[in-house]
Formats: structure tokens, sequence, C-alpha cells
């Protein structure tokens, strides 16, 4: 049973929850008109009230941590507004006591844009990734890369969980050990402004349990926010493949990244598939 003081952490944790996301939303992301200077970054409340439909009080009290009750209908038109990806789209629904949605995998945050742009740039591998390392959307291209990714479970498609505990991504990453540590790295770093959210520590806690290197490394507190700009893989069928890396993100304060890879040299253009619609 809740008590009245895990309610009202909870309460306040949404209301945490709710402000960081609003904030890393642009006007320019909603189609919203820039007039003049703005005092803080991303949507004001009033403007999130609007495009959800609901009042601009009853949001406010909302994310003031209020003891209101929110109704699925209403969590759901926020969680389109504020373009949550269902990690943080289930997130919302329990820190707010809602019974849980199905999990949606078609991601609120993939557009139809970004979706014709990972067929189009087929036979180049390409994914997209939220700062979790949650997997959000990829093309043909990624899964001829790194094997039937649409057979993982949707609650494993997460590249650092992908990278230390399935061996045949392991098997296909030639660089795997040079690599891995930087990649720990880097989602420490990210972690920084995750510190208090469960998906997050849920994830630690997981890898620290499953994974001995990443109970090793983590401890180090090692951090290292500069990409992987060339990998290599060994692929099962054409053997080895060379590619650079391309990062797009979202927006200007998003955390969702397109990652596009391109073959690095003529051997490594020439293997790809060619894919029929």
């Amino acid at each position: 049973m809740t008590t009245a003081v895990e309610s009202e952490l909870r309460r306040q944790e949404l209301a945490r929850f709710l402000r960081s996301r609003r904030e890393r939303i642009t006007p320019e992301q909603v189609g919203l008109p820039i007039a003049g200077r703005r005092r803080t970054p991303g949507l004001r409340r009033e403007e999130v009230a609007q495009l959800a439909g609901v009042g601009v009080t009853w949001y406010t009290w909302l994310e003031q941590g209020r003891d209101i009750n929110a109704s699925e209908q209403v969590l759901q038109a926020i969680a389109r507004t504020l373009r949550l990806d269902p990690h943080e789209h289930t997130h919302l629904f329990r820190l707010a006591g809602a019974p849980e949605p199905e999990r949606v995998k078609d991601c609120l945050v993939i557009t139809p844009s970004m979706e014709l742009m990972l067929r189009k740039l087929e036979p180049y591998p390409v994914v997209v990734r939220n700062a979790r390392c949650d997997l959000l959307a990829y093309n043909r291209g990624y899964t001829w890369l790194m094997g039937d990714v649409d057979a993982i479970p949707y609650e494993d498609r997460n590249t650092l969980v992908q990278c230390l505990l399935n061996p045949e991504w392991r098997k296909r990453m030639l660089d795997w050990e040079t690599n891995i540590p930087r990649v720990i790295a880097s989602f420490r770093a990210a972690m920084a402004d995750h510190v208090a959210e469960p998906a997050w520590k849920q994830l630690v806690k997981r890898l620290k349990a499953e994974s001995p290197l990443f109970a090793e490394l983590w401890p180090h507190h090692d951090v290292n926010s500069e990409p992987i700009r060339t990998k290599r893989y060994l692929h099962p069928d054409v053997g080895l493949l060379q590619f650079n890396f391309t990062y797009l993100y979202y927006g200007r304060r998003s955390e969702i990244t397109m990652s596009t890879y391109t073959p690095a040299d003529e051997e490594t253009a020439a293997k790809l598939p060619l894919f029929f619609d």
C-alpha cells in the first residue's frame, strides 16, 4: 500500500520529470513562432497546456507536484506534446500513479520525415537512439549489419545491453574491447542529467548484475562525451566492414540522435546489400 510520504515523493519526481522534458522541447519543434526573447529554455507551461489541450492551471499544478489525478487521455496528450519516447512514456504513467499503457513499439518521437530518411538512406545502416542507448528506430541496413534486431525483446533493445550481454553483437564488433569502455564512459556522462530517474538506475543495476565488465568499470567513474567516429565490423556473410559515423541530433537540446553508418572504403561499399521494396 502506498503511503502518504511515498505519494508525495512520487508527485515531486513527476514534477521534476515534466519540467525537464518541457525544457528540452523548442518552440520550433512543435511549430510555434518565436516572439521575443525567452527567459527560460524550452516551452512555457501555457504552451504545453495549449498543445496538450488541458487547462493551464491544471498543468501548472501537475508540475508543482500537487495532489491531483490525471486521466490516461490527459497523460497520453502530455506524452505526445513532450515527445516522450516509449521508456519515458511508461515512466510518466508510473509517476502519475496511472495504469501503465501497453508498450507502443512505434516511438512517439519518430516522425514520418525521420522514417522516410531511414528508408531512403538504405543500404547504409541507420539507427535512432536516446541518451539511455535505447533503440527507437532502425532501418534494414542496420538489421543486416547487427542481426535480427526485430527478434530482440522490446525491453532489451538497448545498444549498451546488447553490446555487453549479446555474444552475437560482440562477435560482430571487431574493436569491442577497445570501444566498450568508451561506450560505458559516454553513458555515465549522459547519466549526469538523469541520476534520479528510475529507468536509468534500473539499467545500471541490471548491467552491474549481469555484466562483469560493466561492474568492474562503472566504479571508475570514467566519463567521455566524444563519440566514436569509425568502427569495424565482422559480418558473418561478407567479412570485414568499416564505417564512418555521422550523428544527427533531433533538436538543439534533444537527446535523440540519428546515427548514420557510411562506408569508410570502397570494399565496404561494394559489400552492402541491395534492398527491393
